[in-house]
């Protein structure tokens, strides 16, 4: 396990695996690096893949001074391509992981190469909030883990993968930690920047996602200059694992167009 320094001084834990060309890997809110768990070998396979432990997930600090929010989760991200010594990556973020990409994007264009975005929103006036009846569940004592679940995969999809998914959060958590999370991801308002994204950009979304609602990706697509939306018929949240073989293909296809050396 790996670590770099954040200038306020929070070590960011993060590790590789792979080899070729920097792919950085960014996880959905309050999860750690192991979201990625069951799809990383897709990307290993062809890139240097990069994961990263947010601030308060995994092996990452959690410091009680700390600055929360996804503009300063970027500047993590930055950090740990500093301490690697790669000046320039693909990023691909997924939820909240695909917020924080956002303002790695804007922020630090020299530093990204393709882009690519799942399952999440621009946030601010574009952003399209779930409907509260689909999140009401999570806030039943007793069966918000159930309903989690549901709003990340389909039944059918569950019943031929039973045991812990990946997705449900990261247990060694702070409480605080978790708050914090949660207000930098509803806080996310990146909406005025997307204009300003260079790097070319893929979108993807599942039609059923209840989460973040599939118009969020339409909006998002629509307002990154060149942008491709890439939505798949029948997903949920963690289209990725539902549809895993159509979706890394599709993510592998537009890597593949996108290399860095043509930047």
């Amino acid at each position: 396990m790996l670590h770099a320094t954040a200038p306020d001084g929070a070590r960011i834990g993060f590790d590789t695996a792979g080899a070729g060309e920097p792919l950085v890997l960014l996880a959905g809110q309050a999860n750690s690096r192991h979201w990625w768990d069951w799809i990383r070998a897709d990307f290993s396979a062809s890139y240097t893949t990069i994961a990263i432990d947010c601030l308060g997930t995994g092996t990452s600090d959690s410091p009680s001074h700390a600055e929360w929010g996804t503009r300063r989760f970027a500047r993590d991200v930055m950090a740990v391509l500093d301490e690697l010594g790669v000046g320039r990556a693909h990023v691909y973020g997924t939820s909240m992981g695909g917020r924080v990409a956002q303002w790695v994007a804007a922020d630090h264009p020299d530093r990204v190469g393709a882009l690519v975005l799942g399952c999440t929103t621009g946030g601010g006036a574009g952003a399209v909030p779930a409907d509260p009846d689909a999140l009401r569940p999570l806030s039943v004592a007793g069966t918000a883990g159930e309903a989690l679940i549901a709003l990340m995969v389909g039944p059918q999809w569950r019943w031929g993968h039973p045991g812990p998914l990946p997705v449900l959060g990261d247990d060694g958590m702070t409480e605080r930690a978790r708050r914090e999370h949660r207000r930098a991801s509803a806080r996310h308002d990146a909406w005025d920047a997307l204009p300003g994204i260079v790097a070319p950009t893929l979108v993807l979304h599942g039609t059923d996602d209840e989460l973040s609602p599939a118009e969020n990706g339409s909006r998002l697509a629509a307002r990154i200059p060149g942008a491709q939306l890439y939505l798949i018929e029948g997903a949920r949240h963690a289209y990725f694992l539902e549809r895993r073989e159509q979706a890394s293909a599709a993510v592998l296809r537009f890597l593949a167009a996108h290399p860095l050396t043509r930047f």
